[in-house]
């Protein structure tokens, strides 16, 4: 495990582009809709429960909250996007500041998509998917809550979506099968960040071909 998103601290949290901190450096945002467990997700891949907020009224967290690794590296949790309470004057405001965030940001190197793995692929998550595709922004599917799925259910689920990024022709997408509760995935997301943050230890760098 990659001790480098252990040190995780809140950053600030922004609510217009103006905000943002510096463009420099590398960053991966976490995107999904509100009810996906993404919050939860961070928290476990940088195993502190409190970095990001949580809630069991999903939508509640209204901002983009950078965390910073060290001094050039960070993690973005983007607002959930989808819920139906979240009033439309907000949405509408989300969705310009979301769309100007993933389309502007220089420093944004791969977005990890969060999806409930009982119920993956919804309108904004095939909205992003082909987004990703349009601007060639590097993803990696992160299907959560495996845990509440048996086995067989749980692969269904994850080659489901596989075919749908072979569909779409998303280059080195890839996809996995996640779990807050059991920590579950938690390494293999790791290493999906250590690619794009180019956070790999000096010996993996080594080994890498090429």
């Amino acid at each position: 495990m990659n001790p480098l998103y252990r040190r995780a601290t809140f950053l600030l949290g922004a609510h217009q582009l103006r905000q943002l901190p510096p463009d420099e450096g590398r960053e991966v945002a976490f995107a999904g809709r509100s009810n996906a467990g993404k919050s939860s997700a961070l928290n476990t891949i940088t195993g502190n429960r409190s970095l990001a907020r949580t809630s069991k009224t999903p939508g509640r967290t209204q901002q983009i909250n950078f965390f910073r690794l060290d001094e050039t590296r960070r993690l973005v949790d983007l607002p959930g996007y989808g819920y139906a309470k979240v009033p439309e004057q907000a949405k509408r405001h989300w969705q310009h500041i979301l769309e100007r965030y993933l389309q502007t940001r220089t420093s944004l190197r791969g977005l990890m998509l969060v999806m409930d793995v009982r119920h993956p692929l919804k309108e904004f998550d095939r909205q992003m998917l082909l987004w990703c595709k349009k601007v060639g922004m590097p993803v990696h599917v992160v299907l959560t809550k495996a845990d509440k799925l048996k086995r067989g259910a749980a692969q269904r689920a994850l080659h489901g979506v596989e075919g749908h990024l072979r569909e779409l022709s998303l280059q080195g997408a890839g996809v996995q099968l996640f779990s807050s509760l059991k920590g579950t995935g938690v390494e293999e997301a790791q290493r999906r960040l250590d690619e794009w943050l180019e956070a790999l230890p000096m010996e993996q760098k080594k080994t890498r071909p090429g």
